[in-house]
């Protein structure tokens, strides 16, 4: 199995809402673990986590969002604008023994 951090460090202000949005969005993905936003560390930052059975799960999912379908049209609305939220952000794999 392996676990995705989708890390993003948000603009002041914006980390609870850029959860919020991601919660709502992303209710309907079967792969979403958890929404976290920080504590401690770094200020401002959201983490989306997703769990896949291997690599090959992974990129599936991106192929499966990729198509026009009612359910993907929905979730870019919702999405939209979220980049102004965000100041950068970076993608951890995990691999889970």
């Amino acid at each position: 199995m392996i676990v995705v951090h989708d890390i993003f460090i948000c603009k002041p202000g914006n980390a609870s809402k850029m959860a919020k949005l991601f919660k709502e969005a992303m209710s309907s993905m079967n792969e979403l673990d958890c929404i976290m936003t920080d504590m401690t560390g770094q200020y401002n930052k959201v983490v989306m986590v997703t769990k896949y059975e291997n690599l090959a799960a992974f990129e599936q999912s991106f192929q499966k969002y990729m198509v026009d379908t009612e359910e993907t049209r929905k979730m870019k609305e919702m999405m939209k604008g979220y980049q102004d939220m965000y100041l950068t952000g970076s993608r951890e794999i995990y691999h889970i023994m």
